[in-house]
């Protein structure tokens, strides 16, 4: 092995190990305050990095939905069956550090399966949609159920504190990503298309992690989610969830620059003192992205793949702050193509988006691009009282992410 490859492999182990798994779909439940402040203003401010004038952020019509009720699950497919897994109890959020307006929570869950089988959908049902603001599955292998169960069995309560993945990896894969799943504002029952789904193998369990926004509250949950399940003796084809990361550097405003948090590296700090080892996800996307921090409203991250993939569906993630996201492959080629495109971020319609399957090889490129901008705490009540500070990749409702989402398959 060459050294610069050994190099560059230790440094994605780094960032891996960091946790940045946390999908997060934070944020908390909008308001509608914050969804008519997230909606476009007018032409001249089309980029989002400007502010609105107040009449034009005041009259934009919002979306409703992230504290509606889950909607009716769609029909079984022949051959399918459906398993509901529920957290074995009920369990009431707190800052696991002491400080902070989060909890990561995950909670281990047997669906029973007696045979291999395949996941051909999954429908989160969020049991307090008013303090639970993001869910993600993870499958769990037979030869890490030990491992679980004695990390369950450790912690008072139901579950245990995981701020990033699972704490089941030291290194989590940003390439093949254990997720099997994941509720945001706007998610709905995710079914795959005929022909394809995630192996799970006989004995296999399920995290269920679960973001908890405490400036909401601190309410009990018991949340819960159905697995649609195929025989595993089919011939289909297996897909898996590949992540694009990329920084978040979005500096004070020059008006509000005298806080204190308006110096990077104190923001930084005060990430990791919220969040654990987990807050080093800003710094350590830099060896995943290259280059380094650089302040600004609009940040990307390019891929380059080391193997073959054909996506078949996208989704991106951010927070109160962002603006929009797009994610490229090929950028910068004449096959250079647009596959999501979300000018205008809505918090409340984070919902996976299928394309017709696009293939790349080895080598190309995959880009995700991302705006955020400060004004809108100006217009959101989750920052009321809150003074600018300088906002980089965080775990929290209030803090920041750029993140895509593909569906793919592997040759």
């Amino acid at each position: 092995m060459s050294l610069r490859l050994h190099r560059t492999r230790a440094a994605l182990a780094a960032l891996l190990a960091s946790g940045l798994l946390a999908l997060s779909a934070c944020g908390g439940g909008a308001s509608d305050d914050e969804r008519r402040a997230t909606q476009p203003a007018d032409a001249s401010t089309s980029s989002g990095a400007e502010e609105p004038s107040e009449a034009a952020a005041e009259g934009a019509e919002g979306h409703d939905g992230h504290h509606a009720e889950p909607v009716k699950a769609r029909p079984l497919r022949p051959g399918e069956t459906r398993t509901t897994i529920a957290m074995p109890g009920s369990y009431t959020p707190s800052a696991p550090y002491g400080t902070g307006t989060d909890d990561y929570r995950c909670f281990l869950l047997d669906p029973e399966l007696d045979h291999d089988m395949w996941l051909t959908g999954t429908h989160v049902l969020p049991g307090n949609p008013e303090v639970v603001h993001h869910v993600i599955l993870f499958q769990v292998p037979p030869e890490q159920v030990a491992a679980a169960e004695a990390k369950d069995a450790a912690e008072e309560d139901e579950g245990w504190t995981c701020f990033g993945g699972t704490g089941l990896d030291r290194f989590q894969d940003v390439d093949n990503a254990a997720w099997i799943g994941a509720w945001a504002p706007g998610g709905r029952e995710s079914v795959v298309k005929p022909g394809f789904g995630v192996r799970l193998a006989k004995g296999s369990r399920v995290v269920m992690q679960v973001h908890y926004n405490l400036l909401a509250g601190q309410q009990p949950d018991t949340s819960a989610a159905q697995l649609r399940l195929a025989p595993g003796k089919r011939p289909y084809q297996a897909l898996s969830t590949m992540l694009l990361p990329a920084p978040v550097e979005l500096p004070c405003r020059p008006q509000h620059s005298d806080g204190e948090l308006c110096d990077r590296d104190a923001a930084l700090a005060d990430v990791k003192q919220r969040f654990g080892a987990e807050g080093n996800t800003a710094d350590a996307l830099y060896f995943l992205c290259g280059g380094k921090p650089q302040p600004g409203n609009v940040q990307s991250c390019t891929r380059t793949l080391g193997a073959p993939i054909t996506i078949h569906g996208v989704a991106g993630h951010m927070h109160l702050l962002g603006r929009s996201i797009r994610i490229e492959v090929d950028p910068g080629t004449p096959q250079a193509r647009t596959i999501l495109d979300i000018p205008v971020w809505d918090f409340d319609d984070q919902g996976s988006r299928p394309i017709e399957p696009v293939h790349l090889d080895a080598f190309e490129q995959v880009k995700v691009t991302c705006t955020h901008v400060q004004w809108l705490r100006d217009r959101l009540p989750s920052f009321e009282g809150q003074p600018d500070r300088y906002v980089v990749w965080g775990e929290g409702t209030t803090d920041e992410m750029c993140l895509g989402m593909l569906q793919v398959t592997r040759p």
